[in-house]
């Protein structure tokens, strides 16, 4: 459509076109129904399909194994901050935190809430630009899990290789690269991330976590706050976010319909690629993170002067590329290229970024 931007936007995030468009066309009325999607009772057939076809997408996509549920909830990734320890962490044990940015410092500090944590590494000490080495890993013997943020927004670090847990279960939130490339899910006890980057839009958070740990939730937690209860109303204890469920259903659609994960992973790494080799091509931009842990997702990355960023990111505002404002944290530039984020867009930024050290260089 030509009146639309270019949303660089940290989230929410930049949604399919074929998806907008759709639930566009069926807004009103959903094929077949005579209602909107608004509007249809969350235990209706039409429902029943929309909640277990997005299910059913959703685990072939992500290649879940069986024994693992898919539970789609409210509240965010932030809630599941607190679910986590709340369902996980028995008392008297343990939890590691790998602490890699300010989300993971958010997890750990709701966490301390609920039990003992230990800090097994924390990369703080330089500002979060790259993501901890395995020997950095300083693991409590037998913690009741281990958690870990698979990408960090704000800083634009992501984890290459997966650490190694050893007998705990490894807890990953996964909010801003899930479904960004292939994922090997047995490799977790617990993956959550909410919906509204790579997934759909706000107000959705998703939940795979292993059938054994649920025997940890403990009857004595809020049925809404308690793994084993939404797992065993399949997602339906209350009334879920209906139309944020539905949206889901069309992104897993549109992401089986391009070629899975191993294809978007291919387009991500393109669109990465092309914005990385413009920033190392010249001594104008800085990135922040180490390149051994850049994101695919979030490239962050500064100019000579804090008032040229913000020049830079107005000017980019004014030419239709959007959000580019850094986080305060790290200043400088972020553009977060997720899954629904065009190459177009990557050029576009790529070409204005050349004309705009030309002219200020």
């Amino acid at each position: 459509m030509p009146d639309r931007i270019y949303n660089f936007s940290a989230g929410p995030a930049v949604l399919p076109m074929p998806v907008l468009e759709e639930a566009q066309r069926n807004l009103v009325a959903l094929p077949g129904v005579g209602m909107s999607v608004m509007e249809i009772s969350h235990r209706s057939p039409a429902f029943d399909e929309i909640l277990h076809g997005a299910e059913a997408d959703f685990r072939t996509l992500g290649n879940i194994p069986p024994h693992y549920k898919v539970l789609f909830l409210q509240g965010g990734a932030s809630l599941q901050f607190s679910m986590v320890p709340m369902n996980l962490l028995a008392q008297g044990a343990v939890a590691d935190y790998i602490v890699t940015g300010h989300w993971a410092k958010g997890a750990l500090k709701e966490a301390r809430k609920f039990g003992a944590t230990h800090v097994a590494a924390s990369t703080e000490d330089v500002n979060f630009k790259r993501v901890p080495a395995q020997n950095e890993l300083k693991l409590s013997p037998g913690a009741a899990y281990v958690h870990m943020t698979s990408n960090n927004t704000i800083h634009g670090t992501e984890w290459r290789r997966l650490p190694d847990a050893g007998d705990a279960p490894l807890v990953c939130d996964a909010s801003s690269d899930i479904y960004s490339q292939p994922i090997d899910i047995s490799k977790f006890g617990l993956v959550y991330a909410g919906a509204q980057k790579n997934l759909g839009p706000s107000g959705l958070a998703i939940v795979i976590v292993r059938e054994d740990l649920l025997a940890r939730s403990s009857d004595s937690l809020p049925v809404m706050l308690n793994y084993k209860v939404q797992a065993e109303h399949g997602s339906r204890y209350n009334t879920p976010p209906v139309f944020a469920v539905y949206i889901l259903r069309l992104v897993m659609k549109w992401l089986v319909g391009i070629g899975g994960l191993a294809a978007i992973g291919e387009i991500n790494a393109r669109k990465a690629a092309m914005l990385y080799d413009e920033l190392d091509g010249t001594s104008f931009w800085a990135p922040h993170a180490d390149k051994d842990s850049r994101s695919r997702m979030n490239v962050t990355f500064r100019l000579p002067s804090e008032d040229l960023a913000a020049l830079f990111a107005k000017e980019a505002a004014a030419a239709g590329l959007d959000g580019l404002k850094g986080h305060r944290s790290v200043g400088g530039i972020r553009a977060s290229i997720y899954n629904a984020f065009p190459v177009e867009g990557v050029a576009a930024l790529v070409e204005f970024m050349r004309e705009f050290e030309r002219t200020r260089g």
